[in-house]
């Protein structure tokens, strides 16, 4: 593929993709330049479908050298992602997820490599493009585009993509990404505003991503791949209309266990049972690996259907309750000794719980963030950790993964807002 160069003005920048210059082994790959920063992103596929879920990776890579930075510390090597590259891999992974086809299995990895980095053209924004474009020029079945922008709010107006200073200044922090026809994706962090300026900043985001997926089609005319033939996931309709008729009333009566754990014993107890049958039945069959696995995905298929139906038209939840009706609540103060603690709260709901706890210091223990941007200090963390023990499992112990990082960042957001400044404390 020859080199392709495509450009507009978009938001008080410039937008630049190039395609056919390096990276020419992927299933697609562009170079994104926003302003001054440089995104490589990469898109490939595995050859064969494998497992029984879609494996998609999304990385996004901060290298030091992009903002003219030398690492830090004793190892110069990269380490594990930062905290804001591991968040910015989730935003980016939330609007491309659901444009893949039901059944599709080949694993998919989008890898997004900052090579330059202006603090002032975002490189979540120019990451989430480049992603999307990717994959729309490759043969990876991908029913794309989308794109994603961040809106501010300032003296009432939105601003598309705004700089450093304008962050600072803005009552809001909104990152909203889509299609052509609707958003489905949004993350934000604000002051105290009225649903019509949320409602507004979401029309002016979505107006924005609808003039960069236009943008992505012109390209796709004209460099894209034809897509690729792939085999996807398909149960036999036979085998699930079979399966519904012999069963479908019996793990009704399961799901409609009340009680939580009886629930999930219940319901694993009749999926077991109906799983034995198929299993004696086709112990000669050649074929027994696949009517299994179809097997699991109409089980899988039918829980889900019945708590659907539950909610929509017995208007109750599968533990009993009215749909506006909540769990009973708790609080605790002081689960552990103030003396020692700064503060403890549990809060239960249901068979739910949260256990916090508050410690307090001196703005010199503040955490160091030594990133691609300037240097500074982060007076407020909040962590979120979800054991396996929570739910009664056994599993993986080590350093907190992609979705506890992305659950403490959503709370610290939330609770930030309502924080006093530090001049006040």
């Amino acid at each position: 593929m020859s080199k392709e160069t495509f450009s507009i003005e978009f938001a008080g920048r410039t937008l630049t993709v190039e395609t056919g210059a390096i990276a020419t082994q992927p299933n697609g790959a562009v170079v994104v330049r926003y302003g001054d920063t440089t995104v490589l992103t990469a898109a490939t596929m595995g050859k064969m479908a494998t497992g029984d879920f879609f494996p998609l990776q999304v990385n996004y890579e901060e290298k030091m050298y992009a903002a003219g930075k030398f690492p830090g510390g004793f190892n110069k090597r990269e380490a594990r992602p930062s905290t804001d590259a591991t968040l910015t891999a989730r935003l980016i992974d939330r609007p491309i997820r659901p444009m893949f086809a039901e059944g599709f299995r080949n694993e998919v990895q989008v890898i997004n490599t900052v090579l330059s980095y202006d603090e002032n053209a975002s490189g979540r924004v120019a990451a989430m493009f480049g992603s999307s474009l990717a994959l729309a020029i490759s043969d990876i079945p991908f029913d794309g585009p989308i794109a994603g922008v961040e809106v501010a709010y300032i003296d009432g107006k939105y601003i598309i993509n705004p700089t450093v200073a304008e962050k600072e200044a803005s009552s809001l922090e909104l990152s909203v990404a889509g299609n052509i026809n609707a958003i489905n994706m949004v993350e934000s962090g604000a002051k105290e505003l009225s649903e019509e300026v949320m409602l507004g900043a979401l029309l002016a985001g979505h107006n924005a991503v609808k003039e960069l997926i236009e943008f992505q089609n012109e390209i796709v005319a004209k460099v894209g791949k034809e897509k690729a033939e792939v085999e996807l996931l398909h149960v036999d309709e036979d085998l699930k209309a079979e399966v519904i008729a012999a069963y479908n009333s019996d793990l009704q009566k399961a799901v409609q266990v009340e009680e939580k754990l009886a629930r999930e014993a219940a319901t694993k107890a009749v999926k077991e049972a109906i799983i034995s049958v198929y299993s004696a039945k086709y112990e000669n069959d050649e074929n027994l690996s696949i009517i299994l696995r179809d097997l699991a995905e109409i089980l899988e298929g039918m829980e889900h259907a019945e708590v659907r139906r539950l909610i929509t038209e017995d208007k109750i939840r599968p533990d009993g309750r009215k749909i506006d009706e909540i769990r009973p609540l708790d609080a605790e103060i002081d689960f552990t000794p103030r003396s020692i603690t700064h503060g403890t709260g549990l809060f239960t709901r249901g068979q739910t719980q949260a256990l916090s706890t508050l410690t307090l210091a001196p703005m010199n223990e503040a955490q160091i963030i030594d990133g691609l941007n300037d240097e500074y200090k982060k007076r407020f963390m909040h962590h979120y950790n979800f054991p396996q023990y929570s739910v009664g499992e056994t599993g993986r112990y080590g350093a907190p993964g992609r979705r506890e990082i992305g659950h403490g960042a959503l709370g610290e957001r939330a609770l930030e807002q309502v924080l006093p400044s530090l001049e006040e404390f």
